[in-house]
């Protein structure tokens, strides 16, 4: 159990920790805020810049496609749309129970708005029990409670792509060009396969990018939605107008590890003076509420292997309680009118969900698999192994012991 009296003791300083934090952060907002008044003027120097020198600098900021001054207002949602989400979640592997093996839940659900139509919530559980789902990705040193995480981010994007094609094909002559949004939760760029092997990272890529075609033949316009986002990859632009010297050489004049994770905290080079404000403390700043910041293309490196077609844009969404970040693929983000029906639904959701897009809320509600539901589960697995005739189905001596207090 928790020890309060010694964990108080600990906790007197936090406070004053923390206004001094929010002082600070005052200050690095000010600072950010000048280097964007001043980038605005030299946007198109500073992304030429960016170009003709991106192999010499460890940092990998975005390209904005729109002027960095400009906060357009997001349309009023259609009446009649309807919205897709997908979630995930799953039971973990473990040597301990009766059984080796893991299950993946996909939460699925449709909402139509306008319309007297009834919505679809469930899920789709699958069991991986098979040698090839458990131990193939050993080969490329993955452990397999790593690669089944990765194979619930496929089946995410599968399974909604499956949505858009059904609900698609399904509607009337008529009204074949309802608006309709697909929405993740997190971020279409997933940087978390970058230190993969090519061939486990490109069976992942392949069934992700094959369902964004399906969606894209469909013209159901494909979001991330990303709430209290920490990334500060728009602000690490204005380090190109933050830098002191003639080209962001970052090799030459400022000869650091590419590695930067491992510097210490305060060995910050000369174009970090705001770091670490975030993306959304500084977009809160500048946005009203309905508004939203310029268009970007991301350069993260892991994008080499997505392709033109798949190239990922983001922006920062004033959504009312939040920023939230909206991450699209190029060929929403490049199709005005698709661009704009998708801000337009998003904000919609987040009104309708007090704070946060009620499809992906419903699809998190319909994937969570809880305590009781894994216990059922390995309830329903031992008698199936009872009922088979296999012999000493039980857990180990651990995990019995874990699930009650002798003392």
């Amino acid at each position: 159990m928790l020890d309060l009296t010694q964990l108080a003791k600990q906790m007197q300083g936090i406070s004053q920790h923390l206004q001094k934090e929010a002082e600070a952060s005052r200050q690095r907002l000010d600072v950010a805020q000048k280097l964007l008044d001043k980038a605005q003027w030299r946007q198109a120097e500073l992304i030429k810049r960016r170009e003709s020198l991106c192999d010499r600098m460890v940092f990998s900021p975005p390209v904005p496609v729109e002027p960095l001054h400009i906060h357009p207002m997001i349309q009023t949602p259609p009446k009649v749309h309807t919205i897709l989400a997908t979630d995930g979640s799953q039971i973990a592997p473990s040597h301990h129970e009766i059984a080796y093996c893991y299950l993946i839940n996909i939460g699925r659900v449709v909402l139509h708005y306008g319309e007297s139509r009834h919505p679809l919530l469930d899920s789709i559980p699958e069991v991986f029990y098979r040698p090839e789902d458990l131990y193939a990705s050993r080969q490329w040193g993955i452990k397999t409670e790593e690669w089944m995480g990765h194979r619930r981010t496929a089946a995410e994007a599968k399974a909604l792509a499956e949505l858009a094609t059904a609900v698609r094909t399904g509607l009337k002559p008529e009204k074949t060009e309802m608006p309709m949004l697909a929405m993740v939760d997190g971020s279409l760029i997933y940087w978390v396969l970058e230190p993969l092997p090519n061939d486990a990272r490109d069976i992942i890529l392949s069934i992700i990018f094959a369902a964004w075609e399906e969606m894209r033949r469909c013209r159901v316009p494909l979001v991330g939605y990303l709430s209290a986002s920490r990334s500060s990859e728009s602000l690490s632009f204005l380090r190109l107008q933050a830098c002191p010297y003639p080209e962001p050489d970052c090799y030459t004049h400022c000869p650091i590890a590419p590695d930067t994770v491992h510097r210490a905290y305060n060995d910050k080079t000369p174009c970090q003076i705001f770091d670490p404000l975030r993306d959304t403390t500084f977009w809160a700043s500048v946005l009203q509420p309905g508004q939203r910041s310029p268009l970007w293309r991301s350069r993260a490196r892991i994008l080499d292997l997505y392709g033109e077609e798949n190239a990922v844009y983001f922006c920062y969404v004033h959504v009312g309680p939040e920023i939230a970040r909206i991450d699209l693929p190029a060929w929403v983000a490049e199709d005005d009118d698709m661009r704009e029906s998708a801000f337009s639904l998003i904000l919609a959701q987040v009104n309708k969900g007090y704070g946060y897009p009620v499809a992906l809320a419903e699809a998190h509600n319909q994937a969570v698999v809880r305590g009781g539901d894994r216990a059922r589960f390995f309830a329903l697995l031992e008698q199936l192994m009872i009922k088979a005739g296999l012999p000493n189905v039980s857990t180990s001596y651990k995990e019995a012991r874990k699930r009650g207090s002798i003392a």
